[in-house]
C-alpha cells in the first residue's frame, strides 16, 4: 500500500500570502496518482488552502501527518507548499493560523512522528523556505533518521525557497523529474534519481536542494514508458558476449547498402537503438550508419557497461 498527504497553503491569516504553493500541491497530486502507463501509484490526500473558507490550521496538518505515518504502508510521503520558519529553537511549517512562525507545525515534530511510523519506506519533500533544516539536532547539527526515512527540500536551513511565474522552482523541477526527467532506462524514477535531476538544474548561486536518506536501497516513486523495452534492454548480453567486445558491422546491416541480410537488418535497428540512448557508440566513425557502411564496428559505452552488468547478474 502507497499512500501521500500534498498540502499547499498560499492564505494567511496574518502574514504575507504566497501564490504557487497550491498551483504545485495539484501538480505534485497529478504527477504521483498515476504511472506514466496510466496505473495506479499513489492514493493522494491534497490539502489546499486559498482563503479564509478553507484554512489549513496547524492542529489539522499535524492530525494528517499523523493519519499519514501511522500503518505499515510500504510508502507513505509527505510533501509541503508554503511558509516556513526557522529560529533558534527549530524549524517550522507555517500554517494559515499562524501569527508569528515559531507557532506553526514543528519540523523536529515531523521528523519525531516519521521517525516511530511502522512504513517501510518514508519520504518527505518540502518546498518552504528553510526547509534543510529538517532532520538536524539543534544541539550537535546531526541528522537524526530512522531507517527507511528520506527527506528532500527546496533550500538550505539558511534560504529562501524561490516562486517563479507561480510556481516554485524547487517544484517545477520535481515535477519534471517525476514526469520522466529522472528516470533510467527501465522507466524508475527513485529520490536520489530526482534529487540529482533537481540539483543539476540548480547552480551554485541559486537555491541549494537538501537530499538526506537512512536507507539501504531506493524505492521507485513512479515509473514512466521507458525508451527501450525490457526485452529490448536483456539482450545486450546476447549482442556482446564480453562487456568489452566490439560488434563488428559491414553493409549488409544497413536496409540501403544494396546488399543486406534481414538478421542482420534486425540487429542494427537494435543497436541504434542503443546508440540513440547513449548505451552503444560506433568506433572510428561519427555515426552507426557509416560504421556499417565502412564495415567499422560498434561498442559499449561506460552507461551500456553498466546496464549490461545489471543485465548479467540479472537485476533486470
Amino acid at each position: 500500500m502507497r499512500k501521500a498527504l500534498v498540502v499547499g497553503i498560499d492564505y494567511y491569516q496574518n502574514i504575507k500570502p504566497l501564490h504557487g504553493c497550491v498551483n504545485d500541491a495539484y501538480s505534485v497530486k497529478s504527477v504521483l496518482e498515476r504511472h506514466g502507463n496510466g496505473t495506479i501509484n499513489f492514493p493522494v490526500n491534497l490539502l489546499t488552502s486559498t482563503g479564509p473558507d478553507n484554512l489549513i490550521t496547524k492542529k489539522e496538518l499535524k492530525e494528517n501527518v499523523i493519519e499519514l505515518f501511522k500503518d505499515d504502508s510500504e510508502v507513505a510521503l509527505f510533501y509541503f507548499a508554503g511558509h516556513g520558519y526557522i529560529e533558534t529553537t527549530g524549524g517550522f511549517l507555517i500554517t494559515s493560523d499562524c501569527q508569528y512562525g515559531d507557532d506553526g507545525f514543528s519540523l523536529n515534530e515531523l521528523l519525531s512522528i516519521a521517525n516511530k511510523s511502522k512504513a517501510k519506506n518514508k519520504v518527505i519533500i518540502l518546498d518552504s523556505c528553510h526547509s534543510g533544516f529538517v532532520g538536524t539536532n539543534i544541539s550537535d547539527e546531526n541528522a537524526l533518521l530512522c531507517e527507511g526515512l528520506t527527506i528532500l527540500t527546496a533550500s538550505s536551513s539558511d534560504q529562501y525557497a524561490t516562486e517563479v511565474k507561480g510556481s516554485g522552482v524547487f517544484t517545477t523541477l520535481l515535477v519534471d523529474a517525476l514526469n520522466g526527467g529522472a528516470a533510467n532506462l527501465v522507466g524508475e524514477i527513485t529520490p536520489g534519481s530526482v534529487y540529482a535531476h533537481i540539483d543539476q538544474s540548480l547552480g551554485p548561486w541559486q537555491q541549494r536542494p537538501i537530499f538526506k536518506t537512512n536507507v539501504k536501497s531506493f524505492i521507485s516513486l513512479r515509473t514512466v514508458n521507458p525508451p527501450l523495452s525490457l526485452s529490448d534492454l536483456r539482450l545486450l548480453t546476447k549482442l556482446f558476449k564480453n562487456i568489452e567486445d566490439e560488434f563488428k558491422l559491414d553493409p549488409s546491416f544497413e536496409p540501403e547498402s544494396g546488399v543486406p541480410i534481414e538478421d542482420n537488418i534486425k540487429k542494427f535497428r537494435l543497436l541504434q537503438s542503443y546508440n540513440r540512448v547513449n548505451l552503444v557508440i560506433p568506433v572510428g566513425e561519427e555515426h552507426m550508419y557509416f560504421a556499417a557502411m565502412n564495415s567499422k564496428s560498434c561498442k559499449l559505452t561506460p552507461l551500456g557497461m553498466h546496464y549490461w552488468n545489471l543485465v548479467k547478474n540479472n537485476r533486470i
